[in-house]
């Protein structure tokens, strides 16, 4: 099947599985608290639905735009902008007639749902699969290390071993604790065998992120091709999988990070490259006496690209830390908490130049599913795709969960009630911001799939 298709499959039927679960949160305490559900619909049923069925008070159905979905609450002023039941007198059975502390567990039920169910599928994730880790040790030449980094005191063939002080469990996470949590040293070991504490800038994440490094440590790697990108440089000059670089511009290499650099300094100029190709065991073929040896000009882009891919695992020992049923859920909730708690982290590039171009929609969320279907990799995306929902859906914007919950606590602490006109003029407005933010999003995953 295509990955295109493999991809859209799993977007869909997580998209599903969390929005009906979290109109749900709505849902149960609603009918709980006695109040009148209308609609609960999974999608958007404008002008018409794709199905529907009512059941007692309630419309069932599934409608035809797949933005979301809804639970229309009977006096509760909401995406549907119905102004006529507004201007009935209040019923006992509606959302309005209700205590302030009833309405904003109504309200909060769906970002609830969202974490309990993020943490819950963490903890069936580490139970039934373990959690994926690669030690310090298994890394045996060492990093190589971005040109920050470089600054600040390490070196190509660094082996990582403390941050802040405590022993690294799996060297796979440190780029990304680097830019969502608080790192104020690592520990490494140089090439020449000294080991040295080096301290780093509170700002250390906002300087990788501005220079493009957001792979600040990668493990040294043979520069041996695993993919050729159709129509790039590198397939018209004739490169293929398995071809190992020795040399660019006569100049011995043997590491990929050495071609990168070296590429990235030649941006947009002709290069000579010196290739061997695997000979018929699968073995790089480096002094074999029936390897070919070739020698082929390339000009990178203005970006320092050719359009290869490096052959990523190899050199590096994943291991699998196992869990029991108690252990699992305890490292679930753990785990849930820290991806919310580095999500949130990372929101703050957003809000810079760069940060904004790299803000996805659908196409971007639908990227985060693995081309294969892989059960595992499908609920572990599920599972922060329900976490950043949550997330987003709290933050006070008029029209989104948090909205609500933000005049609610409003009413509580001042004893007033913002009047009906107000709100509804707030709901306009922030369904206009969610829409021109979907747009944006969307928009930018158009202009990368076209022009990037």
């Amino acid at each position: 099947m295509d990955p295109f298709l493999i991809k859209a499959i799993q977007l869909i039927l997580s998209l599903s599985l969390l929005i009906v679960l979290h109109e749900l949160g709505h849902f149960i305490p609603a009918k709980l608290f006695k109040t009148k559900v209308e609609k609960f619909y999974l999608f958007f049923d404008v002008k018409f639905s794709l199905f529907k069925k009512k059941i007692g008070e309630t419309v069932y159905g599934i409608g035809w735009l797949p933005l979301g979905g809804y639970v229309k609450i009977a006096g509760m002023i909401d995406e549907s902008m119905d102004k006529e039941q507004m201007k009935q007198p209040p019923k006992p059975w509606e959302f309005r007639s209700k205590p302030a502390w009833q309405r904003l567990i109504i309200m909060l039920g769906g970002v609830t749902v969202n974490i309990i169910l993020g943490f819950i599928i963490y903890a069936m994730m580490l139970i039934v699969w373990g959690k994926s880790y690669v030690s310090p040790d298994s890394i045996d030449k060492g990093f190589a290390v971005s040109a920050t980094m470089e600054e600040l005191g390490f070196q190509d063939g660094d082996k990582l071993f403390k941050m802040n002080g405590e022993s690294i469990e799996s060297v796979n996470d440190i780029n990304k604790f680097l830019m969502v949590r608080d790192v104020k040293s690592i520990t490494v070991e140089h090439p020449d065998q000294t080991k040295e504490k080096i301290k780093l800038p509170e700002d250390i994440g906002h300087r990788l992120f501005k220079a493009g490094e957001l792979q600040a440590f990668n493990p040294i790697r043979n520069a041996v091709i695993d993919s050729v990108l159709p129509e790039k440089p590198a397939a018209k000059a004739g490169l293929k999988k398995g071809d190992s670089i020795i040399a660019i511009n006569d100049q011995r290499i043997a590491y990929w990070h050495q071609f990168k650099k070296m590429v990235n300094k030649n941006a947009g100029q002709e290069i000579n490259l010196t290739v061997v190709s695997r000979n018929d065991s699968g073995v790089d073929s480096y002094s074999s006496y029936d390897s070919e040896e070739r020698n082929l000009s390339i000009t990178p882009n203005d970006e320092g690209m050719i359009g290869i891919i490096n052959m990523s695992g190899q050199d590096v020992k994943v291991e699998t830390k196992e869990y029991n049923l108690g252990e699992g859920i305890i490292a679930g909730i753990d785990y849930g908490y820290w991806t919310l708690h580095d999500y949130v982290a990372q929101f703050s590039y957003v809000f810079t130049k760069k940060g904004a171009q790299q803000v996805g929609g659908f196409g971007a969320i639908g990227g985060l599913f693995p081309d294969q279907w892989d059960w595992r990799g499908f609920w572990g995306t599920t599972a922060l795709i329900s976490i950043i929902l949550a997330f987003m859906n709290i933050l006070p914007i008029p029209a989104l969960d948090g909205g609500h919950v933000a005049f609610l606590l409003y009413e509580i602490i001042s004893g007033r009630k913002p009047n009906d006109k107000f709100m509804e003029y707030a709901q306009m407005i922030g369904f206009f911001l969610l829409i021109a933010l979907v747009l944006y999003a969307n928009g930018n995953d158009i202009y990368r799939y076209f022009f990037k």
